[in-house]
């Protein structure tokens, strides 16, 4: 006798649904990396723009904030409006899979 994982799908049905994820998934990550993110800080002065897949798309910097005299806080600046923007599409990818999978869970897969 089979054992059977319960809420789990069966047989042929297990196998549609993990095909029927894999595309669900290939679809939302296609999304997510088309997908810009972009984050500000220094009230506005800096802002980097991502794509999901981890691209920088640009980067605006306000007149004010550039100071020959204290490049050390743009490049502070830069790098965290830069790791914000990265969180964001991390972010969006995680909750996208999450979705895909649809509460499914294979051990060992997912």
């Amino acid at each position: 006798m089979k054992a059977r994982i319960p809420g789990a799908p069966q047989g042929g049905n297990m196998m549609k649904k993990i095909q029927e994820m894999q595309e669900n998934m290939a679809a939302i990550q296609q999304e997510v990396e088309a997908t810009e993110f972009s984050s500000s800080v220094g009230g506005g002065a800096v802002e980097v723009v991502v794509n999901g897949a981890h691209e920088v798309t640009a980067v605006n910097l306000k007149p004010e904030i550039v100071d020959p005299d204290d490049i050390e806080m743009l490049q502070d600046l830069i790098i965290s409006a830069f790791n914000e923007s990265i969180r964001k599409a991390n972010e969006a990818m995680e909750q996208g899979m999450e979705k895909a999978k649809g509460g499914l869970s294979i051990p060992g897969l997912f």
